[in-house]
């Protein structure tokens, strides 16, 4: 049986290395945006890693350059110990670096993430109780018509509700539009 090996790639990772328009691996990502937190917060090494060591990550001074210098790699603990010490999110962490320097830009991409994901959310439970619905439906044929009507007429409401809160209440023009295309 064939054995697939697989060498690791030497990755850039100073700020003045790194490739500006592509995107590091998760690693380089990691080591670049330690040294970005750490510089951005004036700490030294030694700093970092008294901070780390009070919060139970336990990572000495050297660790820590060798790790913003590529020489060493990261585990997965030491990594969580980094972003708490850093007060981000783990998947910030990891992120590409040029975003790192954004702050907003990564407050707005999580936003967008966790939106997308609340929405992935409640379209399964919509889904899994519109099913629950149609099937009690079935068994009762005789009030599908007023519980489709109760249905539609809710979801317009709610809908109704949100078109206000986004956008307002509609303006005269669109009224004055409306009240001609009647009268046409």
């Amino acid at each position: 049986m064939a054995v697939t090996r697989y060498e690791r790639k030497e990755v850039a990772v100073a700020d003045e290395e790194a490739p500006q328009d592509v995107l590091l691996s998760g690693e380089a990502n990691v080591a670049v945006r330690i040294k970005l937190e750490r510089e951005a917060r004036g700490w030294s090494t030694n700093a970092l890693s008294d901070r780390l060591n009070e919060a139970g990550f336990e990572m000495n001074p050297s660790a820590v350059w060798r790790i913003e210098n590529g020489k060493r790699r990261i585990n997965l603990d030491e990594a969580i110990g980094f972003a708490e010490v850093f007060g981000i999110d783990l998947r910030n962490l990891v992120g590409p670096p040029q975003l790192a320097a954004q702050a907003r830009a990564m407050e707005l991409i999580d936003a967008v993430v966790d939106a997308f994901r609340e929405t992935q959310h409640a379209n399964a439970a919509y889904t899994q109780a519109r099913d629950a619905l149609d099937a009690y439906l079935a068994e009762h044929p005789d009030i599908r018509e007023e519980a489709d009507v109760m249905v539609s007429n809710a979801m317009a409401e709610e809908s109704a509700k949100h078109l206000l809160k986004a956008y307002g209440p509609p303006t005269a023009a669109h009224h004055g539009e409306a009240d001609t295309s009647d009268e046409a």
